[in-house]
């Protein structure tokens, strides 16, 4: 009985195998594969489904599922062997598993022989996903043989972890650092660090409240000026759709550097929709903010946008436009501080595989260049998940899962090649403030303007909070820096920037004169000649001292001469005052041979007015008949 038992057990598994159907034995091995998987035991997974396939070398199902496990793994060396397995054991193999055993290729940093099996198994119809996948291998092909000389390097252990850490972000002064961190595979916090003494970075810290909640925050970007801070929230649904999308921009806010954020608010119905909106750049001179979303009207899957701020409010975005944008996902925009170069990262132009870094030139406010793939090994065969550029161009920072399973992002650092650096900018960075009481004002408005031509190119306003302010500006060229605020007169200056050697970041205070401001009298007493009792002449040594008294000020411009005559208080007032306007003239007339315009001064007599002494004394009222000469500024 047990002998009939076990030939009809071997004649079913046998008669499954011949109808395609894996044995039962098989199955389970499959099955309990991807109950492992679910757990997230990786290896326990695989193994059981290289035992699936050792029951049964057909099994079309594990092929599948067990190479695109080992794929998105990046263990491309042996999913190509997986797949190449597949293709020779199971029915119709080199139809169902040709292009997934070509992109396997691919990624294994083998172009030539991926193109090899994408030319002989390419249908003649059909064929897109076949076409974009030649094309990648061709663009890989040429990347291999012509890397870039700059190679990233992983940040390390104080910046990254086991978890996911992405978006990163440099402040404009390069003293901090910002990136998003996922933890659990779920929640998403930000996160910063400082510079320590070597030249590296601190341990990161997490940012805490009010910024990060236990909902997902990610993709943060702090503005060049240091006081708003733009970042995507997720899962917050709400009854009119854009208060609390899936995924919308928030800002938060700080009156100062050192001050504490503000609790995060959503940007409104202008920009968020009830579709995905994240990954804000916020422009030098914030006037303009770039996104991703996957709104209606676009070219495919996630694209680009840009909102502008004019007459103080937020115009509604823009798509970037068919140059930019593909039928792929363009994402996390990075405008760079010249205002003119832009990086993103988008799996739908060519590039080295997944999503890769590209940059582009601005054209004017509508039109930019053809975007330009930065290459190998900046981009790799993972997901170049996105960027950001110190001020001076010399250095990037960007995050990949290029030595990891799918998703599990590290951030690197990178020289910037010199093909893909921005332009040479300077920061000009300072206060606002009252050039009297020092009280620091914000709202002032700054306007740049091209000193050759006159065009208006920024206008930026002083910070609500500090009166900071933060202006870029290309090197190599003039500007004219005019600066306003009401209740006080406008300031103009030139900028020469023309010295390409100028450092990145310059400090530069503003000081603005309130309108109803009058310049305070300075008066200078430079001599006195006294007099004696009743005596209406000058002696050669009144006039020599007169001489030497005014040498110092014979140049001087914008300056009047008071020359004021007093007497004692002997005799009467009348005559006492005739008596003091004649000595006045006296000294007049001898400065008058100097030169000096007499339009410049002023002869007065006081007559026993302001002694400068006791009249009770012969020796004080010798102090009071005098001339005073004094210098008015």
């Amino acid at each position: 009985m047990l002998l009939k038992l076990t030939l009809l057990t071997i004649f079913t598994c046998l008669l499954a195998t011949a109808f395609g159907q894996a044995p039962p034995k098989a199955v389970r091995h499959y099955e309990q594969a991807l109950e492992y998987n679910a757990k997230w035991k990786k290896d326990d997974a695989c193994n059981e489904m290289w035992k699936a396939i050792a029951e049964y070398p057909a099994y079309t199902d594990a092929y599948s599922v067990l190479g695109e496990w080992y794929y998105k793994m990046h263990k491309y060396t042996t999913s190509s062997f997986i797949f190449n397995q597949a293709m020779k054991n199971c029915k119709n193999g080199y139809a169902a598993f040709a292009r997934p055993y070509a992109r396997s290729l691919l990624y294994d940093n083998q172009p030539d022989s991926a193109l090899y099996i994408i030319s002989a198994y390419m249908p003649a119809q059909n064929n897109a996903e076949w076409k974009k996948l030649e094309q990648q291998a061709n663009f890989v092909r040429k990347a291999l043989l012509h890397p870039v000389a700059d190679t990233p390097v992983n940040m390390g252990p104080r910046i990254n972890t086991t978890s996911p850490e992405m978006f990163p972000s440099i402040s404009a002064d390069s003293l901090t650092f910002y990136f998003t961190r996922r933890h659990n595979n779920i929640d998403e916090d930000f996160y910063y660090a400082l510079p320590d003494s070597c030249g590296g970075w601190h341990t990161a810290k997490n940012m805490g409240a009010p910024l990060n909640t236990p909902d997902q925050e990610s993709a943060q970007m702090v503005s060049a000026d240091g006081h708003y801070l733009f970042f995507t929230r997720c899962e917050n649904r709400s009854e009119n759709g854009w208060g609390q999308g899936g995924c919308d921009l928030y800002l938060a806010y700080r009156n100062a550097i050192d001050s504490p954020w503000s609790a995060p608010e959503s940007f409104g119905a202008t920009i968020n929709t009830p579709d995905y909106e994240g990954m804000p750049c916020l422009s030098a001179d914030n006037r303009e903010l770039f996104f991703a979303s996957n709104r209606p009207g676009g070219y495919g899957g996630y694209d680009l946008y840009v909102a502008r701020f004019d007459n103080g409010l937020w115009l509604p975005p823009q798509n970037l436009g068919p140059t930019i944008n593909t039928a792929g996902n363009e994402t996390a925009p990075y405008l760079h501080i010249d205002n003119h170069t832009l990086y993103f990262t988008s799996d739908g132009h060519p590039g080295m595989g997944g999503k890769d870094i590209f940059v582009t030139r601005r054209y004017n406010d509508s039109m930019w260049s053809p975007p330009y793939n930065m290459g190998y090994p900046i981009n790799s065969t993972g997901d170049e998940n996105s960027v950001s550029v110190t001020l001076d161009g010399r250095k990037m920072y960007l995050s990949s899962d290029k030595n990891g399973v799918e998703g599990d992002y590290d951030i690197y650092e990178c020289p910037m090649p010199e093909a893909y650096k921005p332009l040479p900018v300077c920061a000009l960075k300072g206060y606002v403030f009252d050039s009297i009481s020092k009280e620091k004002l914000n709202y002032a408005s700054i306007y740049i303007n091209d000193a050759q031509t006159g065009m208006p190119l920024y206008h930026f306003l002083s910070n609500r909070g500090d009166g900071s302010y933060m202006i870029t500006l290309t090197k190599g060229k003039k500007y004219v820096l005019q600066a306003d605020r009401i209740g006080y007169t406008d300031l103009s200056d030139t900028l020469y920037f023309n010295n390409d050697t100028l450092p990145g970041l310059l400090n530069e205070n503003i000081a603005l004169l309130s309108q109803d401001y009058v310049k305070p009298i300075n008066d200078s007493l430079i001599t006195i000649i006294n007099f004696p009792l009743n005596s209406a002449t000058l002696t050669d040594s009144d006039k020599v001292a007169i001489q030497q008294a005014l040498s110092p000020w014979l140049l001087e411009k914008g300056v009047v001469i008071m020359i004021n005559g007093y007497t004692d208080n002997t005799g009467t007032p009348m005559l006492n005052e005739h008596l003091s306007y004649v000595r006045a003239g006296l000294v007049k007339t001898e400065i008058l041979k100097y030169g000096i315009d007499e339009a410049m001064m002023k002869a007065q007599g006081w007559g026993e007015a302001s002694p400068i002494s006791t009249n009770d004394t012969e020796e004080g009222r010798d102090k009071n008949r005098r001339v005073e000469v004094v210098i008015r500024r």
